[in-house]
């Protein structure tokens, strides 16, 4: 898996376009959405090293702290133009609110591949990049609101493994927020989907990415993953409480999601 990975981080980004026609976008959108993060929260997204969760992640936090703070200057009309010009720029140095992403990926390649497109986009503060692996998570106890993990969970050797940490790392009412690729229900779309999968998507790797193998590997790793209720037990297993998931597109993807109580 790590060379799979390895050799395709630089084309994974337009792979990703070219595979899902661009909707891989929304089904990011719709997770930060879900997740609804306030500022001042804490979040690891595992297996994101390319960053795509984590710039996401400031947007939102950066939109929501805006109209808070235009909220604040307008229940404060009696105040002088120079008072609502120091208060919003102080505020404005602190955008993120003390909101954390810490991008944690077992990949050197996809890190750098982050790295290199963070600082093009201009992504600096509330952020940071840990080499590690999902099965054994280099921190402490309950230090995390919300742990994320997307199109990730399905590379892990050992799922149970990485749920276990999951659970570990989030605090007490802390979220795990899980996209991944699940299983299509309509037998039609089903059929169509697979032909697609395996005879679209292996062409599409060789083409952009120069990598038949990889991606190939890619698309047996989806069928193999398990379906979205035996994903939702295992959740379960691992000690979330008020776990669901809801199907995206049929079924193509599902976004699972549970609480550390």
């Amino acid at each position: 898996v790590y060379q799979v990975f390895e050799s395709v981080a630089k084309k994974y980004d337009v792979m990703n376009d070219s595979m899902t026609l661009g909707i891989h976008r929304v089904w990011k959108d719709i997770l930060m959405h879900k997740m609804n993060p306030s500022p001042g929260t804490l979040l690891l997204d595992v297996a994101g090293g390319t960053g795509d969760i984590a710039f996401r992640f400031i947007n939102y936090v950066r939109s929501v702290r805006e109209h808070q703070l235009q909220r604040k200057l307008k229940h404060h009309q009696n105040l002088s133009w120079q008072e609502i010009f120091e208060s919003y720029q102080k505020d404005k140095f602190n955008s993120l609110g003390d909101s954390q992403v810490v991008v944690c990926d077992i990949n050197r390649e996809m890190l750098k591949v982050g790295k290199q497109k963070a600082q093009y986009l201009g992504y600096s503060e509330g952020l940071s990049w840990v080499l590690g692996n999902a099965e054994e998570l280099p921190f402490d106890n309950a230090k995390f609101d919300v742990y994320t993990i997307a199109f990730g969970i399905r590379n892990v050797t050992r799922i149970d493994l990485a749920l276990q940490e999951a659970y570990r790392v989030l605090k007490p009412g802390g979220r795990f927020l899980c996209l991944e690729f699940s299983h299509v229900s309509n037998p039609l779309l089903s059929r169509l989907y697979d032909l697609y999968s395996f005879q679209v998507i292996p062409v599409l790797g060789e083409v952009i990415a120069g990598d038949w193998k990889s991606y190939q590997y890619l698309v047996e790793s989806i069928r193999r993953f398990p379906p979205q209720e035996e994903l939702k037990a295992m959740i379960e297993d691992a000690g979330f409480f008020k776990v669901d998931y809801e199907n995206l597109n049929f079924g193509i993807v599902a976004i699972h999601s549970g609480f550390k109580l």
